[in-house]
């Protein structure tokens, strides 16, 4: 198939829309600015955006919504921040590009890896559920309705976390067949090969992130909790002691 654009606009427009829009987490939506009827229509179209319509009904008319793989597929439709278009300029399974969800985009891709050491700008980042795009540098644009609520910049956490960003650990990446890529590659290295060994899935975070808060887990010198490895029984004995079970 014919690309839809190259990776340098592509990383473009997805940073754009991140640092200047008013953007809104809505399940189902790419790129929809929030009028009287697109909010009408959103706040009713499932469970989820039911469960947050107060939310979306306070949305002024000049913000946009999306979900995460949504905005991928949005921004790859031609979105571009249109007030007056119904999609915000997105016109609906265009370019070849077609109507999928997060676990079939990241199967479209290829080069799907789990080491992110050699991440290159304007790949899907994909976990369960959820989906970006790596802009560089260490940083993604993703949508979710977490911190801000909407497309946001956030730390890549399997490369490392950089100041003043949010970070999520990501599963896989690759590279979505509807980008050329055949510019020159942006790589990002880190020192640990930049496997995601160290980092909590999505579903463990809270959980996680307070047994860190009260010291039961103890990462490596260098900071790393390791939360996917195994459990050994000297592991296992050193936190039920901590817990003061014994």
């Amino acid at each position: 198939m014919a690309y839809v654009m190259k990776r340098e606009e592509f990383v473009s427009r997805c940073r754009g829309a991140a640092l200047n829009y008013k953007t809104l987490y809505v399940k189902g939506c790419f790129g929809a600015p929030m009028t009287e009827t697109n909010k009408a229509r959103y706040s009713a179209n499932n469970s989820y955006n039911e469960g947050r319509a107060d939310i979306i009904n306070g949305a002024s008319a000049d913000t946009f919504g999306f979900d995460c793989v949504c905005f991928v597929k949005g921004i790859l439709w031609g979105w571009c921040g249109d007030v007056d278009a119904v999609y915000g300029g997105a016109v609906y399974a265009s370019g070849g590009v077609p109507d999928i969800g997060t676990e079939s985009m990241i199967e479209a891709c290829s080069d799907v890896s789990e080491d992110f050491s050699m991440i290159e700008a304007g790949e899907l980042l994909w976990m369960s559920g959820h989906a970006g795009v790596y802009l560089g540098g260490g940083l993604a644009a993703e949508c979710t309705p977490s911190w801000s609520g909407g497309v946001q910049i956030t730390a890549v956490g399997n490369i490392g976390e950089v100041s003043g960003y949010r970070s999520r650990c990501w599963t896989r990446h690759g590279r979505l067949p509807y980008v050329d890529y055949a510019d020159e590659a942006s790589a990002d290295f880190t020192s640990d090969g930049g496997t995601s060994k160290g980092c909590a899935s999505e579903w463990a975070e809270e959980a996680t992130e307070a047994a860190k808060a009260a010291g039961v887990f103890v990462g490596d010198e260098t900071g790393d909790y390791n939360w996917q490895g195994a459990l050994t029984r000297e592991a296992a004995a050193v936190v039920l002691h901590r817990l003061g079970l014994f």
